[in-house]
């Protein structure tokens, strides 16, 4: 059940005239306690105390009805319950005005009004098999307050099919408003609740009237309401910063929406709220696309503050300490604090910008303290300001939801600010106005009109912003990247997020100071997309921080992940000697540079080439059928048709692609070398319908297929297989002898230690699904199989979702292969025979000798005999590298690198 069903159930129980049945009605609202032991439970068959008014079921619960003195009854259950041998898991003693309980496991104890049960359900969840510690951590205050937000939203939504979304939205954000205020002594205690159920009528009916008063006054000081404004709207304070200057729109209420506001203020404790989640899921509950999702839209404190500490708060921090115990470096940390301007341009509900307000304040706070016990005389002057945050996002609700979360932000850090400085006091009203909160695309609004500054003011831009893929991209979105990067050759291929990159660039070029940081998808570093975008960003900023690949996940209760980098990057004149830092893993390293692969190594950028500059022998797509299926043959296929047409069998072959090399599938190729291969086989019937259904796909199809239209019989790419067939035999005069191949596939999951390689021979036939390697040297298959080859794919090849994708282009003919002396060569290919040997001899498909992609705990469960084979590998092709070898993947990378460099750089001469 969701959190308000308990609530809302427990609700109806409490407000029952007579309280005879509570405590069944009480048990049967905990779903696990079955509904037979329950009735029993009434009849008393089961109950194992015989003293009137109280109720003993075993393991579950022993309640006390009491009209005398509640904790003398109290005591005397827990007296009894000390006897017992197998102990109830609660106590609960009540007179209907007041509650006792406790928990026998834990020794929590709750004293509470009766009335206040609906609230502290999850004290009796146990008896669900939920202890409520865990349901604590999963379920705050902000996930009970979106789930009353949703529902008192659909009500007021399906009562006002008419109303804009807009009114509707601003009624609820200012509803929200109320709610916290009267729980934070902004308003008084239970002020707006009260009048609520005060000035309405319970069937709703003047609750548009009351509502439309009191936000219009909300607005005006006392000094400037009418003279006849009655006392109980007097009540109310001056509140301000925008949130009531739009007058109300005419909403129509009932007596359900009516309750669920009554519902919200006495049902939960606002005080709890934490801005940065409760911004985010109410953003969700208006939106359709998300309500599914409730609780997974907002990003987890330790995640935003990978971004923000590294891109500003360790060096504050350090400036903190070492400022302390200066009064003057104290005083001008604290005034520069005040100065820095901060903008999330796709700020969604704000969170970023949320947490590094309270981080900023809470900075400023310590620094107050600090000049305390230096003995320092000051009088409380506001340093960081709500006027500092900017933020761009397209949704119009989202950003009434950021600002009301700045304000409740803002109220929060006031109250610390008051508890750890007596003397300081920053009242929350009236609302101090953020800087600007804009609804706009991002992408199609100058950011400098948005955080207008001067060359030397300090700016730091951060947040979350869109991933999508070129290929997800809509026309609105394609037209955004057009804007975006006219002049700019190769963006039609990039990620919706590189705009931001690059406008955050422009923007930051030439400053001194400041930076920003994004959370992006690790796309954008990787394949053909670096060469696309980087030299335009590196050309402007250096990247002074990055996190590579991990998961980004948060703190709802369904915890969603993608694979995200995080990558920082700060105007080049400002970073100095300072190295930039990369964190991998649980390590913190500072090489000399981060590159646009986000390894420490140069600002080296690979860029595609048609052939081995390396001169190893050259990689192709396998043989494309172009046949819309009609060429190839399931193996029990296969088997029939040459069971009835022997004369047939010489014309199948083995036909492998990236699916069938790594699951062991077996499918097979009607390969056919010309016309009278055709007439030899036509008699066939299915041979013959078969060449049919191609020409006539074919004929239909696009340039590729029309191409070969009239030979149909054929597969569309042979060629380089037909003349390596016909080289390699030229070469050898043993007709026994066969052209041997290395086929790699072109996709293979990123789990996996190695993407499995290995070697066919002729009559096998590699389709275009894999890349092939014809008439390839068996040493080479050791390279290609070698931990420096795969941190070469893992940082040059693209990825298709998370799997590596193999190209040609970009991997294999970019490659670094250093000079191997023929002992080398011979050494690696014997160690090449011993790996396809364990292979051979462990059985099984390679998907699952390499480590199939089934368990996140334990990605990389390779076999480890071959395991143990590959890193002897590794070993000799390193030390072909470099003789004392590697004492690391950054130093290997690094050193690919500079191969690679000084290759294209002779290439070029």
């Amino acid at each position: 059940m969701a959190i308000t069903e308990y609530e809302d159930q427990i609700q109806s129980i409490i407000n029952e005239p007579d309280h005879e049945e509570f405590v069944y009605d009480f048990l049967s609202v905990y779903e696990k306690i079955p509904k037979a032991t329950i009735t029993k439970l009434r009849k008393g068959l089961n109950n194992l105390s015989k003293e009137p008014g109280e109720v003993y079921l075993k393991n579950k619960l022993y309640f006390k009805r009491t009209d005398l003195d509640l904790m003398q009854a109290y005591v005397d259950v827990q007296a009894r319950v000390n006897e017992l041998g197998t102990k109830p898991r609660f106590i609960i003693v009540t007179d209907y005005k007041q509650l006792l309980a406790k928990d026998t496991k834990t020794d929590d104890t709750l004293d509470i009004e009766f009335s206040k049960l609906p609230q502290k359900f999850e004290f009796f969840l146990a008896w669900n098999g939920i202890e409520k510690a865990d349901f604590d951590k999963e379920n705050p205050a902000d996930v009970r307050a979106a789930e009353r937000f949703a529902k008192l939203y659909d009500v007021v939504v399906k009562d006002n099919p008419d109303a804009s979304r807009k009114g509707l939205n601003l009624f609820l954000i200012r509803v929200l408003f109320c709610l916290f205020a009267e729980d934070t002594n902004i308003f008084a205690g239970n002020l707006f609740t009260n009048r609520v159920k005060q000035m309405t009528q319970e069937d709703g009916s003047n609750f548009d009237a009351f509502v439309s008063q009191l936000f219009g006054v909300l607005d005006f000081e006392k000094s400037q309401r009418p003279v006849d404004t009655p006392s109980w709207l007097n009540d109310f304070p001056y509140v301000d910063g925008d949130l009531f200057k739009d007058p109300h729109e005419s909403l129509k209420f009932s007596s359900k929406s009516r309750k669920l506001i009554i519902d919200a203020g006495e049902l939960l404790n606002w005080n709890q709220i934490n801005p940065d989640i409760l911004g985010s899921m109410i953003q969700a509950v208006a939106s359709e696309d998300s309500r599914s999702h409730l609780g997974m839209h907002y990003t987890s404190v330790p995640n935003i503050m990978k971004v923000i500490k590294p891109l500003f708060l360790d060096r504050l921090r350090e400036d903190f300490e070492a400022a302390k115990g200066n009064e003057d470096k104290l005083q001008k940390l604290y005034n520069r604090i005040g100065n820095i301007k901060f903008m999330d341009p796709a700020c969604g509900s704000g969170n970023f910008l949320i947490i590094t307000y309270k981080e900023l304040r809470q900075l400023e706070i310590d620094i107050l303290k600090e000049l305390n016990n230096l003995g320092v005389a000051t009088m409380y002057v506001p340093s960081v300001t709500l006027n500092q945050f900017y933020g761009v996002e397209i949704e119009d609700f989202a950003c009434d939801v950021t600002r009301l979360s700045l304000w409740i932000a803002e109220h929060q850090m006031n109250v610390r600010l008051h508890d750890e400085i007596s003397d300081a006091v920053r009242p929350t009203l009236p609302l101090q106005h953020a800087g600007a909160i804009l609804n706009a695309n991002s992408l199609r609004v100058a950011w400098k009109d948005v955080i207008p500054t001067t060359q030397n003011d300090e700016v730091y831009i951060f947040g979350n912003p869109p991933y999508l893929g070129y290929s997800l991209q809509d026309d609105a979105q394609k037209d955004d990247m057009r804007t975006t990067f006219e002049g700019v050759l190769g963006y039609k291929r990039l990620d919706y997020i590189s705009a931001w990159f690059y406008d955050a660039c422009v923007y930051l070029t030439d400053r001194s100071s400041g930076g920003f940081a994004f959370v992006t998808t690790n796309s954008i570093n990787q394949g053909e997309q670096v060469q696309n975008l980087w030299p335009h960003l590196l050309d402007k900023l250096s990247i002074a921080f990055a996190y590579p690949s991990f998961k980004w996940s948060n703190n709802a209760q369904k915890n969603a992940a993608v694979i995200v980098s995080i990558i920082g990057m700060k105007p080049k004149i400002g970073l100095g000697s300072t190295s930039p830092t990369l964190f991998l893993k649980d390590v913190k390293i500072q090489p000399e540079n981060i590159n646009a692969y986000l390894v420490a190594a140069p600002d080296v950028i690979i860029d595609k080439s048609s052939r081995s500059i390396f001169g190893i022998p050259a990689i192709t797509n396998g043989s494309r059928p172009v046949d819309d299926g009609n060429l190839i043959f399931s193996d029990a296929e296969m088997k029939e048709v040459t069971a009835n047409y022997p004369e047939s069998k010489p014309f199948f072959k083995r036909m492998l692609g990236s699916a069938e090399f790594l699951r062991g599938k077996l499918r097979y190729a009607l390969w056919l070398k010309n016309q009278h291969d055709y007439e030899f086989l036509k008699h066939i019937p299915t041979i013959k319908q078969r060449i049919d259904r191609v020409r006539t796909y074919r004929y239909s199809g696009g340039a590729s297929a029309k191409s070969v239209k009239d030979i149909p019989w054929a597969f569309f790419l042979r060629k380089q297989y037909n003349d390596s067939v016909v080289r390699f035999h030229k070469k050898h005069d043993n007709e026994c002898d066969k052209m041997m191949c290395i086929i790699i596939p072109r996709v293979s999951s990123i789990s996996r230690l190695y993407v499995p390689m290995g070697i066919v021979d002729e009559d096998v036939l590699v389709s275009d699904s894999a890349n092939v390697i014809y008439d390839a040297p068996v040493w080479l298959l050791g390279v290609l199989q070698s931990k420096a080859h795969m941190e070469w794919l893992s940082m040059a090849g693209g990825r298709l979702k998370n799997d590596y994708r193999y190209s040609g282009d970009l991997v294999y003919n970019t490659f670094p292969v250093p000079e191997l002396s023929t002992r080398r060569r011979n050494e690696i290919e014997s160690l090449v025979y011993d790996i396809l040997d364990i292979r051979e001899e462990l059985g099984g498909t390679l998907a699952d000798l390499y480590g199939a992609p089934l368990a996140e705990k334990n990605p990389k469960s390779m076999n480890p005999r071959l395991l143990e084979a590959h890193q002897k590998l590794d070993e000799v092709v390193d030390r072909a590298y470099k003789a004392d070898g590697f004492k690391d993947d950054s130093q290997r990378l690094s050193l690919l690198l500079k191969m690679y460099e000084k290759k294209v750089q002779s290439l070029g001469e």
